[in-house]
């Protein structure tokens, strides 16, 4: 048992598109393992026609599958990873995949088909009403009574032994495990402040010298001066002219 045998990648793919957990991946896979004899293919339902007289309309198997034509026991027999049967179950993947099943059942053989059926139809209950959560969830794996989606509990604890080894493969396989995320950059350092230096270092300044209260004093005797020697040049030619 691996994750390489057949299309287990392609079914693993369709369980993380659709947002299955891991466990119920597992799950997916280990019922994949056991209704493809291990193949990990999609396959027919074994065994010669008379075998699927069984699920003819009239019979009870062929009234709960829905079969209302002769042949449908046969025509619409197990098909896929999960061996879908009966014209019933036909229609509604069908339906669900825009697919026209009831004429063409082999559809359900291709692979991308046969991944969503398989998927699709656990997690919604298509086949027996029971669902993959009803079952497996974040908080449990009832890996053995999970069996019930498909077909009662037949071989059970088999499948559940699956699940768990496929449990194992997948977290090992990193499924469901978030990558790391990228550490944020660290926060750029505060420049700090200047800071005054310590009174012991600090450098007197000289205090700016107050204004002079003298020099409007010398500009007035200046002024004072210049008049009184203009008035006695005045007197003095004055003077000079009366003498003369």
């Amino acid at each position: 048992m691996d994750l390489k045998t057949g299309d287990t990648r392609l079914i693993i793919g369709a369980c993380s598109a659709d947002g299955l957990l891991r466990n119920q991946t597992a799950y997916v896979l280990a019922t994949a393992y056991h209704e493809t004899a291990h193949t990990m293919k999609p396959i027919y339902e074994r065994g010669a026609r008379a075998y699927f007289n069984k699920y003819e309309p009239g019979t009870k198997i062929g009234k709960t599958l829905g079969n209302a034509v002769k042949g449908d026991g046969y025509l619409f027999r197990g098909r896929g990873y999960v061996q879908l049967t009966g014209r019933t179950n036909y229609a509604r993947a069908g339906r669900e995949l825009a697919i026209d099943l009831l004429r063409q059942p082999d559809l359900a053989l291709l692979s991308s088909n046969a991944a969503q059926i398989i998927v699709l139809g656990m997690v919604e209950g298509w086949f027996t009403g029971k669902k993959l959560a009803d079952y497996i969830t974040l908080a449990k794996s009832d890996f053995k009574n999970a069996r019930r989606i498909i077909n009662g509990t037949d071989d059970a604890d088999l499948i559940a032994g699956y699940a768990v080894q496929y449990d194992a493969l997948l977290i090992a396989d990193g499924y469901g495990v978030a990558a790391p995320q990228a550490a944020p950059p660290a926060p750029a350092k505060p420049i700090p402040a200047p800071q005054p230096a310590p009174a012991a270092e600090r450098v007197p300044q000289p205090l700016p010298k107050p204004p002079s209260k003298l020099a409007p004093a010398a500009t007035v005797i200046a002024i004072i001066a210049m008049a009184l020697a203009g008035f006695w040049h005045h007197v003095t030619s004055f003077i000079g002219s009366l003498l003369q």
